[in-house]
This record gives C-alpha cells, sequence and structure tokens, in this order.
C-alpha cells in the first residue's frame, strides 16, 4: 500500500469516451485492467465523471452551424465545441462496465452547468469556480497524487496542472491514460505538466 498521503486520481472512464462512444478516446478502455490494479495499492480513491445537461455549452449541436472540434469563445475564454456527450444519466455518461467503482471514496461530477465546460476534477474552466476535491484532499491529509485517465491531454491534463499549482506533488501516469491529440494537444499537454513540475512516468 502506498501512504495514507498519497491519493489515486482517476479521470472519466466512461462510455462516451471509449471505443464506440460519442467523444471515443483512441484506445481509452485499454487503461482499465491498470488502474483497477492500481486501485489496490491507494487507500483514497477517487473518480471523476463528466456529468453534462443536455443544453451544455459545449456541445456543438447546441451552436447553430458549428461543427465539433471547432473553436467558440466563452467568456472565460476560447472553448472547444464537442460532440454530443456525457449526457447527464446517459448510457454513455456511466462508468464503463469493466471500471471498478467499489474502491472509491468520492466520485466528483464536473461540467453540469450549462454555460461552462469543466475539463479539471479541481476547477471549471473559468479556472475560479471550485468542483470541492481540493477540500476533500485536504480534510484526508493528503499531499501526493497520481492521476490516470481520459484524455490524457484534457482532463487528466487540467487536472494534474491545477493540483500541482495548488501544491500537491503530481505525477501522470502515461501508461494510463490515453489521449484524443487533437492538432497537437498531446505534445503541447505534456509541455505544460512539465513546466508545472507534474512528473511524467509511464
Amino acid at each position: 500500500m502506498r501512504p495514507d498521503t498519497e491519493a489515486l486520481i482517476v479521470i472519466d472512464i466512461q462510455n462516451d469516451f471509449c471505443p464506440g462512444g460519442a467523444l471515443a478516446v483512441p484506445g481509452g478502455d485499454e487503461v482499465i485492467g491498470r488502474v483497477n490494479t492500481l486501485m489496490a495499492e491507494f487507500g483514497c480513491v477517487v473518480l471523476t465523471q463528466d456529468w453534462h445537461p443536455a443544453d451544455h455549452s459545449s456541445f456543438a449541436a447546441n451552436h447553430p452551424g458549428a461543427a465539433p472540434y471547432g473553436l467558440v469563445e466563452m467568456p472565460y475564454g476560447p472553448q472547444v465545441l464537442w460532440p454530443t456527450h456525457c449526457v447527464q444519466g446517459s448510457q454513455g455518461a456511466a462508468f464503463h462496465p469493466d471500471l471498478r467503482t467499489d474502491p472509491a471514496q468520492m466520485i466528483i461530477r464536473k461540467g453540469f452547468r450549462p454555460q461552462i465546460d469543466s475539463y479539471s476534477a479541481f476547477f471549471e474552466n473559468d479556472k475560479t469556480t471550485e468542483t470541492g476535491l481540493e477540500g476533500y484532499l485536504r480534510n484526508r491529509g493528503i499531499t501526493a497524487l497520481t492521476v490516470v485517465g481520459l484524455a490524457e491531454d484534457f482532463c487528466v491534463a487540467y487536472s494534474a496542472i491545477d493540483a500541482a499549482n495548488l501544491g500537491f506533488a503530481v505525477t501522470v501516469l502515461q501508461g494510463a491514460c490515453r489521449a484524443i491529440d487533437l492538432n497537437g494537444t498531446l505534445a503541447q499537454s505534456r509541455q505544460l505538466l512539465r513546466d508545472a513540475g507534474v512528473v511524467l512516468a509511464a
């Protein structure tokens, strides 16, 4: 077992982000076996879950004439428009059936506010609206995080960078992540992770 000061943060291993899903990350389901094994090493396990209303502003379908993967300007800055995914209560929003969920002591749902997207497990995309995860980890005495899941270049990277900026020691296990890699976002995110002091491990 890892020390009680370490936590495993499992990002968005949901049906819509796995093969066959509405926003499938290539090979997304390939990480599940390793993630399930990792859970046994940690006394603190947190799962995150994208949880969007159908009218979410990040969905291309809610912008007439817009195509998925285009950019629009939101009050908080540029926003990628996504295919409709992880709609609250849908099968696509459910955790992948092979993912162990019983070891998790907390599930953080994010992106439930219609007007703002949320990649990070810690903050919405305005960088100020908190999810509550930091307070939970502080109350548990957690100082170090291992972050895994989907997608490495978006929700995993945003979560890890925010965690590092909040003062946690952070490791991203790249072998337990998969990426979208939208126009070079994987290389960009890895550089941002290094710049933030996040350890990139296999």
